[in-house]
């Protein structure tokens, strides 16, 4: 009730008190000392970088823990002398190679730079010629390479192949740290505009149409792809820039992915798009168990966006998987002592860094990933 002033006017009510801030982040223990006896070069070289930030680290002075790498100097001998791995851009090595046989030039680069190696260091220079080439917006098939038809007059096929290979190139050197480039930059605006002008539409919310007896995707739809996400996830003043679209862009990932398979019209033919993403990737505990490291590697792309922290369901997956670390903070699977693996050939990059996983290099890899993810998510490290 409003009480009179003396004067006989009303007396204003007081203000309410300002809301108490919110508790801050619970701090995530670290097990860098187990990481630095058991890990191989690049994940202690980037445990102690970029996850522990410890005070008094010289980068260069580390640089020989990912410089001498065993499977890393095998990788990188393996590039042909015009830059690129086996003449190929996307191919990832069949479950039965030993010794990377089968890469294709996006994988190695951006495999390399989960290996911790310098975007200037000598294979990485050679390869950003052909990379930064990809980024055209044109479609030439002489720039299609394992993606060529064999009907190269086929006009919608090759518009398709360039597409695909012009996001996954925007993805590696956004990875490899070429942000500023007005030619990455550029490519991203242009792959960014597609991807607003489809969320934007109908289609974002119904992206699938019924052709004959069949739902596909239609031609003039852009979904993100997880190149597209890449890219956008390593460019954080870009996404500053266009903060709007990145509004979209959460909107969409968030929503629940159809159950019709990902394929696309393209021309008068039906096109299986397993790179699209078509919603949220990791609805669910199943879908986490089913896959943990494309879990992992969700994960991560959503904390570099900054939406990790917006997610009840994300955070409760991501909390999930630090309940399960031993008492030195260790991640192990909650079922079996076997290392974790994936088919999925989007996460061939990043797993496993180790060059044995036979003991407790079973562990290292995921272990620092979940550092690294609440790295990003900005919860506060523990080393211990």
């Amino acid at each position: 009730m409003t009480l009179p002033s003396p004067s006989g006017a009303p007396t204003p009510a007081a203000p309410p008190p300002p809301a108490a801030p919110p508790p801050p982040p619970e701090p995530v223990r670290f097990p860098l000392g187990w990481l630095l006896d058991h890990a191989g070069g690049p994940i202690k070289y980037r445990s102690l970088v970029e996850v522990a930030k410890q005070p008094g680290l010289e980068a260069r002075e580390l640089a020989t823990l990912v410089l001498t790498h065993g499977p890393a100097l095998t990788l990188a001998s393996q590039q042909s002398a015009d830059g690129s791995w086996n003449g190929l851009m996307l191919a990832t090595p069949s479950g039965r190679a030993e010794h990377f046989e089968g890469i294709g030039t996006i994988p190695a680069v951006r495999r390399l730079l989960e290996y911790g190696w310098d975007k200037d260091s000598p294979p990485l220079a050679r390869a950003r010629r052909i990379l930064f080439r990809l980024l055209a917006e044109d479609n030439d098939p002489d720039y299609l390479f394992e993606l060529a038809t064999k009907n190269v007059r086929d006009e919608e096929m090759v518009r398709r192949g360039r597409g695909i290979l012009r996001e996954a190139a925007a993805a590696a050197l956004a990875q490899a740290g070429y942000e500023g480039d007005p030619r990455l930059r550029g490519a991203a605006n242009r792959i960014l505009d597609r991807i607003v002008t489809f969320l934007r539409s109908p289609l974002g919310q119904k992206p699938f149409v019924r052709v004959g007896n069949q739902h596909v995707i239609p031609q003039e739809a852009s979904p993100p792809s997880i190149y597209a996400l890449t890219m956008l996830a390593y460019m954080p003043l870009f996404r500053t820039e266009r903060h709007e679209a990145m509004e979209l862009l959460y909107t969409y990932l968030t929503q629940a992915l159809p159950r019709q398979e990902t394929v696309q019209q393209i021309g008068d033919k039906v096109v299986a798009q397993p790179h699209l993403v078509m919603g949220d990737m990791l609805p669910h505990r199943n879908a986490a168990d089913d896959d943990v490291v494309f879990a992992m590697e969700w994960l991560e792309l959503m904390a570099r966006f900054g939406f990790l922290k917006r997610n009840e369901n994300w955070s409760k997956l991501f909390e999930r998987f630090l309940d399960e670390r031993d008492r030195e903070g260790v991640w192990h699977p909650r079922k079996g002592g076997a290392a974790v693996k994936s088919a999925n050939p989007f996460v061939w990059h990043m797993y496993p860094l180790e060059d044995s996983m036979a003991g407790d290099e079973r562990w290292t890899d995921l272990t620092f990933r979940l550092g690294l993810i609440a790295r990003l998510a900005g919860r506060p490290i523990e080393p211990v």
